[in-house]
């Protein structure tokens, strides 16, 4: 076994922070492999956009010092986005390719002691990260979630808010990951997405050449599986970013 591998593995057994059965609320149940097992053979709607998270050799100080600098916008307007999500103490909260765990950190300050936040990563070194954070910090009531391409790997009724930021239009297979993210909400649970404007003719090149969809397209999918748009909040500092919010539909 590599020193990597072997690493990773003591990583996904940590208490209180890899995802352990006993250090989760009471009623959370077994985890789901994948979502909607009959759809397992879709194709990849975007291959290859993960498989730089992926690289077992990822850099976590290059990752950290681009995500977490105030010329992007998210971080930047972090504290507005946190205000605007209006989590209540005792909430179940996941964030939803946590990456270097700043939103994550948040959130669990958020949902207070009595609450619990997930931090869910399809990267082994993001993984990895975030495991030697929450043991660092000592927190109790937080969880990494090493989940798949096809699924965020959430107990049924386990959250009451997932939190996707700038994430989504790296999901492979949205209509999976998002029915996977249908099932782990409690009844009328909430869905907070933050992604990139794309406009062609208005939004830069990278946008353009790495978002594979505008607001609308990505509205349909969400709602396709089986959310409903409550509305779209004004974030100060948005020029690049738009914040939607989605509620759990009945089935």
């Amino acid at each position: 076994m590599t020193r990597f591998a072997a690493t990773l593995l003591l990583t996904i057994l940590v208490p209180n922070v890899a995802w352990t059965q006993k250090n989760a609320p009471n009623n959370e149940a077994k985890i789901p492999a994948t979502a909607a097992g009959q759809d397992n053979l879709q194709k990849s709607i975007q291959p290859g956009i993960n498989s730089k998270f992926l690289d077992p050799e990822l850099n976590i100080d290059d990752w950290i010092a681009r995500f977490e600098v105030e010329s992007r916008e998210v971080y930047q307007a972090r504290g507005e986005i946190l205000k605007a999500m209006a989590i209540q103490p005792g909430s179940r909260v996941a964030d939803i390719g946590a990456g270097t765990g700043f939103f994550s950190m948040l959130i669990n300050k958020a949902v207070g002691t009595t609450g619990w936040s997930y931090a869910v990563e399809i990267s082994p070194r993001f993984t990895e990260h975030l495991t030697a954070l929450f043991a660092e910090r000592d927190l109790k009531n937080t969880t990494t979630v090493f989940c798949n391409a096809r699924s965020v790997c959430l107990p049924p009724n386990s959250i009451d808010l997932a939190f996707i930021c700038d994430v989504y239009h790296h999901f492979e297979f949205p209509k999976q990951t998002m029915t996977s993210i249908h099932d782990a909400l409690s009844e009328g649970g909430r869905v907070i997405l933050i992604d990139f404007e794309r406009i062609p003719g208005i939004s830069r090149e990278w946008t353009l050449n790495h978002v594979r969809a505008g607001k609308q397209t990505f509205i349909d999918e969400v709602q396709d599986s089986g959310f409903e748009l409550v509305g779209e909040r004004n974030i100060a500092g948005f020029k690049e970013n738009y914040f939607l919010e989605f509620r759990k539909a009945s089935r």
